[in-house]
């Protein structure tokens, strides 16, 4: 079915953006990218505009993708690189460090609904003092506890509240609803970062049982509905021609959900199931329909693609990390990538260009495995195969050397933003240790 669009506007204000994060969805867990259940809204997402094969969150789990993707900045300079910010972790994202949101302002309404988890203990943690005029969400997983709702608006302080968990993405989603009508006649960004798929999954009692696969699939089946019901706003507000709607993922699936064909998922070392998700992007009369992309992208991009559909300079003396990609969504355009790189934790684990990727390291066990020192290069044709399963590193010296001087350069880059492991980490390792004895 084709969507009911209004009428193109001959003097285009700046594009609405609206950021859909998901939590812990996995490369083929929605219908576009081969999801063994319907996601109707999804799939139409997708035939009427953008799907990109290849695009990389900025880390392989929450905390650091996600300060990633707002700041784009590879994680480690923000110094949230490592693991993710947990219940008594007293880190945050740096107030030096300049958001979306804040590069944004004045010219858009900004706000987050969903989930933060970029710091919750500090007096100022909330996203309103990072660029957001208006939040409410929670701090971290909604695994985490104690969880509670807070409701702020710039330069207010925050109601807090408790909620079911079945209720929590209807609340985002309804929540941003409210921002979008408000700001109807202004320009806006707006993070829609939901909770789920996340396990646990507390899929709405409507939806239980209706995938046929267990809560995860039936907490899929919220996440498309709410993009249905997206769409459906967008439309009968006037607004579908004025928005740039992207869809993704903070990371790869955890225990459940699929990453295939990709090789591991949420928290693996170098492989592509852990940071290569889901991402979709709708404009309609600006990202032609039906555009598929293998061009290299990754969340990192956001910010200086957002930047320039807006019309507004990325702050001066800002070094950030990612690329405009504006091109490659509206233009079919090859990637402005010459690589990408692949962070565990503070190390650099992996290498990727169009069509090469080099992989340093591993789990296996309990182990990190570093596969040089084992005497076993991993060399990838990512153009021959997804899988990552079989190595052409004896076969292909001169790429080899390549990628391995790309590796060495890139860790000697950010060697010095290794500041060890955090305190509360040590103590929570020792607890955990000390447990098992």
């Amino acid at each position: 079915m084709t969507r009911q669009l209004d009428p193109p506007n001959a003097g285009r204000r700046p594009p609405n953006i609206i950021l859909v994060l998901t939590d812990d969805l996995g490369y083929s867990d929605i219908a576009p990218y081969g999801g063994v259940f319907e996601t109707p809204a999804l799939s139409q997402m997708a035939r009427e505009g953008f799907l990109a094969t290849d695009y990389y969150s900025p880390a392989n789990i929450c905390t650091p993708a996600r300060a990633g993707i707002l700041t784009g900045r590879y994680p480690l300079r923000t110094g949230l690189g490592f693991e993710v910010i947990m219940q008594g972790d007293d880190r945050a994202l740096p107030r030096s460090e300049v958001t979306i949101a804040a590069a944004l302002k004045p010219a858009y309404a900004t706000g987050l609904f969903g989930k933060w988890h970029l710091g919750h203990r500090a007096p100022d943690w909330l996203p309103t003092t990072y660029g957001f005029d208006r939040f409410v969400g929670i701090p971290y997983s909604h695994d985490m506890a104690p969880l509670s709702v807070f409701d702020a608006n710039a330069g207010e302080a925050a109601r807090e509240y408790s909620l079911p968990f079945e209720a929590l993405q209807e609340e985002f989603y309804t929540q941003a609803e409210r921002f979008i009508e408000a700001n109807r006649d202004r320009p806006f960004f707006i993070k829609l970062a939901l909770s789920a798929p996340h396990l646990p999954n507390y899929p709405p009692e409507v939806l239980q049982g209706k995938s046929r696969v267990g809560p995860y699939g039936d907490s899929i089946l919220e996440i498309d509905a709410i993009m249905g019901r997206l769409f459906a706003k967008l439309g009968a507000l006037g607004l579908g021609r004025d928005t740039l709607v992207i869809f993704t993922s903070d990371n790869g699936p955890w225990f459940e959900g699929s990453s295939l064909p990709l090789r591991d998922r949420k928290g693996g070392s170098g492989y592509d199931g852990g940071y290569r998700v889901p991402f979709l992007a709708w404009w309609p009369g600006q990202v032609p329909a039906g555009q598929r992309s293998n061009a290299i992208v990754c969340g990192i991009d956001l910010f200086p693609t957002f930047c320039a559909l807006a019309g507004v300079d990325v702050p001066e003396g800002l070094e950030i990390d990612g690329q405009d990609i504006s091109g490659v969504l509206m233009r079919g355009a090859p990637s402005p990538h010459d690589q990408i790189l692949l962070f565990n934790n503070f190390d650099v684990v992996a290498v990727r260009t169009q069509r090469w990727k080099y992989v340093a390291e591993t789990y296996y066990r309990t182990m990190r495995v570093p596969l040089a020192r084992w005497g076993h290069e991993e060399l990838y044709d990512m153009l021959a195969s997804e899988s990552e399963s079989y190595s052409l590193a004896r076969y292909e010296p001169a790429v080899l050397a390549d990628m391995q001087r790309r590796l060495a350069a890139a860790r000697a880059e950010f060697k010095p933003y290794n500041t060890g492991v955090p305190d509360f980490f040590r103590a929570f390792s020792e607890q955990l240790r000390q447990r098992q004895d």
